[in-house]
């Protein structure tokens, strides 16, 4: 039983080197060669998890194998604290993303979507003017009104199609400001109403503008954020399971360890 504790959190830890090496590679590459925004925003936190990764891993397979019961007490430590974390990350992600929803219009396939929806604190981070310009970036670096554009589709065919939040808000004004199609990114102001709402004046026909100051814009970001979130918590709570099991095993690993320092102590090397 010591042998196994011991060697499994030795693989374990092993395997997660490994995976802590493209990790740390790729958000060096992103530093060096990130051409937009959205690349270098990742960079940082992927360099950050590969070190921590390669030396909480380093740390655990060493302490398991050489039996250095305080890089086993770090690592068990570090293990708790990630625990934690990522308990609370799942519990705070599910409570500010538990309102909010895109509200049907009449005769259209699609939804459409409103800041005012959304829990304070996600309208209090997209309406910071930084986070939203860096937002806004990601979002025309994707294209993804350009590839609507490229559709040219009938007006007929447009309002059936189920367009993405982000297609829905940024790309388009919204259905109550009456604007007149021409195509999925330009609408007439003819006959339209403006004072319907804030978005119908805040729209432009400019492909470098649209709706992307819009709230509605940001409200279909934060509904595909909150889609984005809750597939997360799936995954943390699948990474949970998994942690606390190595935990446990890291434990056993720890008091194996201890054990075996003290009787060595004692009765020196068998």
């Amino acid at each position: 039983m010591v042998r196994l504790s011991n060697n499994l959190v030795g693989i374990l830890n092993f395997i997660t080197f490994l995976l802590s090496i493209p990790i740390l590679g790729g958000g060096i590459w992103l530093l060096l060669k990130g051409n937009t925004d959205c690349e270098k925003f990742l960079d940082r936190p992927m360099i950050i998890l590969g070190i921590v990764l390669m030396l909480v891993s380093l740390a655990g397979l060493i302490g398991a194998c050489c039996h250095v019961s305080l890089l086993l007490w770090l690592y068990l430590f570090v293990m708790f604290f990630l625990i934690v974390a990522i308990l609370c990350f799942t519990i705070f992600a599910f409570f500010v993303t538990n309102k909010g929803a895109g509200d049907l219009v009449s005769g259209r396939g699609y939804k459409e979507y409103k800041l005012g929806d959304y829990s304070n604190w996600l309208q209090n981070r997209v309406e910071d003017s930084e986070n939203w310009k860096n937002i806004r970036s990601c979002i025309e670096q994707s294209k993804v009104c350009q590839k609507l554009a490229d559709d040219d589709l009938p007006f007929n065919d447009f309002i059936k199609k189920n367009l993405t939040p982000l297609e829905s808000g940024c790309c388009k004004p919204p259905t109550e400001c009456g604007f007149t199609y021409v195509n999925a990114t330009y609408w007439s102001e003819t006959g339209g109403n403006v004072s319907a709402n804030v978005d119908c004046k805040t729209w432009d026909n400019d492909g470098k503008k649209l709706c992307y100051e819009c709230g509605s814009c940001k409200g279909g970001f934060l509904a595909n954020l909150k889609s984005d979130w809750k597939k997360v918590a799936i995954v943390n709570i699948s990474i949970l399971i998994v942690i606390i099991i190595i935990y446990s095993v890291g434990c056993c690993a720890f008091r194996n360890s201890r054990n075996a320092n003290k009787y060595q102590r004692h009765y020196g090397r068998p």
